[in-house]
């Protein structure tokens, strides 16, 4: 329930900054993509992370070199079964902070890995 509050937040935030959601939670036999969208002419695949507290460092934080490894992978797998040519593509990561009684705090980082 808190990853899909968060990454409905995520879409919705990056929806307003103007980019355009081609597909949630994409999924094939290794695993799971949890935004993919157009930013121009860049295809951005979109890591959403959220957390009600920063007990364990931010959202952002938790997506390590081993996790970063594997959206790379399956980006790879998603961008292998589309028609088109992709040559523009970047990997953001969005953080989501839900603590109860404040507004959600959502970061955007840009081509992270």
């Amino acid at each position: 329930m808190l990853g899909a509050q968060g990454e409905e937040l995520a879409a919705r935030f990056l929806e307003a900054a103007g980019m355009r959601i081609i597909e949630r939670n994409w999924r094939c036999r290794y695993g799971e993509l949890d935004l993919i969208a157009r930013d121009r002419e860049v295809t951005a695949f979109v890591e959403v992370k959220t957390r009600t507290g920063l007990g364990y460092g931010t959202p952002a934080e938790s997506v390590t070199f081993t996790k970063q490894q594997r959206i790379r992978r399956l980006a790879l797998t998603w961008l292998v079964e589309q028609e088109g040519s992709w040559r523009h593509i970047r990997f953001d990561v969005v953080g989501v902070l839900l603590r109860r009684g404040y507004r959600p705090v959502i970061e955007h980082l840009e081509g992270v890995f």
